[in-house]
Formats: C-alpha cells, structure tokens, sequence
C-alpha cells in the first residue's frame, strides 16, 4: 500500500484510539511505519536523503523499542503492509504530521501513566518521536534545496 495512505490510516487510527492500551498501541504502529518509511528512503530515495533517512530509521526503531510491542497480527501491522513510497515530498509531509500527532498522544499517555516506569517510557518515546520528526524536518528542507537548484539550473539553460 501506499506509504501516504498507510500514515492517513494511521493518522485516523491514532485520533480514534480509545482506551491506554489501544492509543499505546496506535503510537507503536506509527513509529513502526516511520521507521519502514525511513528503511525504504534510506535504500530508494533520493541520494541525498539516506543518511537523513537511516537516522530516521533508528530512532523510530527506538522509540518502538522503549514501548511495550502490542500483540498484533501480521496482517494488522500497517508497516508491513508499506509497498511504495510514492512522491518522497508528499510522503514526508504526511509522516512528519504524524509524528508531531504521536507526541501529542505520548504527552497524553505520560500524563495518565500509572507508575513512574511507564511515565519514563513515554518521556523516552516522545524524544524519539520529536528527534524522528526532526529528521523528517531536514529531508523536506533538503528537498527543497534539490528543488531549488534544479529550477535554477533550468532557468540558466533557458
């Protein structure tokens, strides 16, 4: 599936998570997604990303390493079911949305954590969401640093 349509879905699933279990959940399956999106851009994108886009993957490695993995089937884990990326630009624009809605939802599972090794679980994977979000920030501007000096090569050809 298209990576944008797998962040929209996940987009809706984490905007409707009801109880801690299922909203932990959700955040897990977005990290998990970023995380495939960065692998992917890391081996097929742009050149000037995979560097970018390896750190990407490792902290959204991490940041589903700090939560408690949800019991899943296969087939419910939308990172596997990631079979193109379409428009890096695009793509990155969706993950980086969802990102800074996965640290909402962190913020607000930190808040009704029960126990302090819970709270520092969240505080950890808001680091690792927040710093995920960051890279996906500096893939975009170089992007647009790419875009940029396309467009003003064209224009001297002209």
């Amino acid at each position: 599936m298209d990576a944008v349509r797998l962040i929209a879905e996940s987009r809706r699933a984490l905007t409707t998570a009801g109880d801690v279990p299922e909203l932990s959940a959700e955040v897990w399956q977005a990290q998990a997604l970023a995380q495939a999106i960065g692998s992917r851009l890391a081996v097929a994108g742009p050149p000037e990303l995979r560097g970018e886009a390896l750190g990407l993957t490792e902290l959204a490695g991490r940041g589903c390493a700090v939560l408690d993995t949800p019991p899943l089937a296969p087939a419910d884990l939308r990172a596997a079911r990631l079979t193109e990326l379409g428009d890096a630009g695009q793509t990155l624009t969706h993950l980086g949305g969802l990102l800074g809605e996965v640290g909402i939802a962190l913020v607000g599972l930190a808040c009704s954590a029960d126990d302090e090794s819970a709270y520092w679980q969240c505080v950890e994977a808001i680091d690792a969401a927040d710093e995920s979000r960051d890279r996906v920030l500096e893939m975009l501007r170089k992007l647009a640093d790419r875009a940029r000096a396309l467009s003003e090569r064209e224009t001297e050809h002209t």
